[in-house]
């Protein structure tokens, strides 16, 4: 006998929890259900009066739904949701549905479809970006499954996500893993441009001597002008707190070893999977692999410890150069991010619409940036286009900053202080409008030592030169 609450949660850490009471406030009954005691108990407490029930048992949440069933998990991404799918599928029944939340593996998501597909049970992966404060007011939500499973809870997930314009952040994005996907490349992209912010940071703060209070106020004008973005906002606020312990910048007490969870990584080697270029984010993932080397960095520092800078930039025309820098570097960064979305789509068979993508971007996500109307208008113009820089209207707000994105660069070599993302970026772009590039030399060598032969310019087919 099926109960009458609309969707269940398993997994009621403080995500679950706030995405519970966000359905709850838009007028929909939610289950809820976790093995840790105190999570339930803190589940009951903050749901006051709303409809939410909290249950002791996988069986007593799949009793309390109505059909067709939904269950929404929201625990770690590997074998956890595997356990949990392992416990939830005895007790359903044909026609309802388990919705996967969390940041798997979009390979991991198009295997649990396939499995529970055989059972009869609808697998959704659904990518969910916001953090703690999105869950609860509004995140952005990528589905991705079967459209009739989707259609079970699209007027759910309409209410529950952020809303821009009028319209919801959430769009049903495509069959299989194509809802992981697209939060998995949402998570390269955020990356690139986190890595590309914590660069500024180091140009303002050891190339021209900034303390945390004025790289605030530079930050915080930077989140109001062109490039304004979620991640923007919150540096500002990041460089202005104070550590209550010791009264110095919280971000200085900070230890400067980055930590990652999978899915930058997961965009990488998944980019490279599909032959997409994607500088910016590779370098993002490797630098915080070098971040946490701590301990030989510090011991390089002392062996290694060079000159003093050899360079002394003005302050006020490096900081605005630094600006336009960072604006037309960002824009690279989704252009690669949106470049792979597109490969993939046709190579998974996920039938991507970007602009939706785009859209569905502009709220509620932590890469949610101004420019994303930019980019939601560039695809509505050109649906098929292969690449955001060849839009008009983009490829010259990068271009007339590339003067500047060259100069950031050449000033932090001049420095010698890493800014790896800055350059990838200035490489793609340059790379990308050449009209010829050395390639042509690096497929001489591939056939001199291993005869992996060649194409020509002026003949049509293969060729192997004996070169000596």
């Amino acid at each position: 006998m099926s109960g009458q609450y609309e969707i269940g949660m398993v997994g009621l850490g403080v995500m679950g929890r706030n995405l519970v009471l966000n359905m709850a406030d838009h007028g929909f009954s939610v289950a809820g259900f976790d093995k840790e005691r105190s999570q339930v108990e803190a589940m009951r407490t903050e749901a006051e009066e709303r409809p939410v029930l909290t249950v002791e048992s996988p069986e007593e949440l799949v009793q309390s739904l109505r059909l067709p069933r939904a269950v929404m998990l929201l625990v770690p991404a590997g074998h956890i949701v595997d356990a949990v799918i392992g416990e939830l599928t005895p007790l359903l029944d044909h026609g309802d549905m388990i919705i996967d939340c969390g940041n798997s593996f979009f390979r991991d998501t198009s295997r649990r479809e396939r499995e529970l597909g055989e059972m009869e049970i609808h697998f959704m992966g659904v990518g969910i970006s916001g953090g703690e404060e999105g869950a609860r007011y509004g995140p952005s939500i990528m589905p991705g499954g079967r459209a009739e499973a989707y259609e079970r809870v699209r007027p759910v997930f309409e209410a529950a996500a952020a809303q821009v314009g009028g319209a919801p952040c959430v769009a049903y994005l495509g069959p299989g893993a194509a809802g992981h996907y697209v939060k998995m490349v949402h998570n390269g992209i955020e990356y690139a441009i986190m890595q590309l912010i914590a660069e500024a940071y180091d140009l303002m703060r050891r190339g021209i001597g900034l303390n945390e209070a004025e790289m605030s106020g530079v930050f915080g004008g930077w989140s109001r002008g062109a490039a304004a973005s979620f991640l923007l906002e919150i540096t500002t606020d990041i460089l202005a707190k104070v550590d209550d312990f010791t009264g110095n910048p919280l971000v200085n007490m900070i230890r400067d070893e980055a930590r990652q969870l999978g899915t930058g990584m997961w965009t990488s080697q998944d980019a490279m999977n599909l032959g997409v270029p994607s500088p910016a984010m590779d370098i993002a993932v490797a630098m915080r692999n070098l971040s946490a080397l701590g301990g030989e960095r510090r011991t390089a520092a002392d062996s290694l410890e060079g000159g003093p800078p050899a360079f002394s930039p003005d302050r006020d025309e490096f900081l605005a150069r630094l600006e336009d820098a960072l604006y037309a570097a960002m824009i690279t960064a989704y252009a690669q991010g949106m470049a792979q979305l597109r490969t993939a789509s046709e190579k998974y068979g996920f039938g991507l619409d970007l602009e939706a993508v785009a859209r569905i971007w502009r709220g509620g996500c932590i890469i949610r940036a101004a420019f994303l109307e930019n980019i939601r208008e560039a695809y509505r113009r050109q649906p098929g286009l292969p690449n955001l820089l060849l839009d008009a209207e983009t490829g010259a707000e990068v271009l007339k900053r590339a003067d500047s994105l060259g100069e950031v660069a050449a000033a932090a070599a001049r420095l010698h202080l890493p800014a790896p993302a800055f350059m990838a970026s200035l490489a793609y772009f340059d790379g990308y409008r050449s009209r010829r590039l050395p390639a042509n030399l690096v497929q001489a060598q591939r056939d001199y030592f291993g005869a992996h032969k060649y194409e020509r310019t002026d003949a049509e087919g293969v060729f192997h030169t004996q070169w000596t």
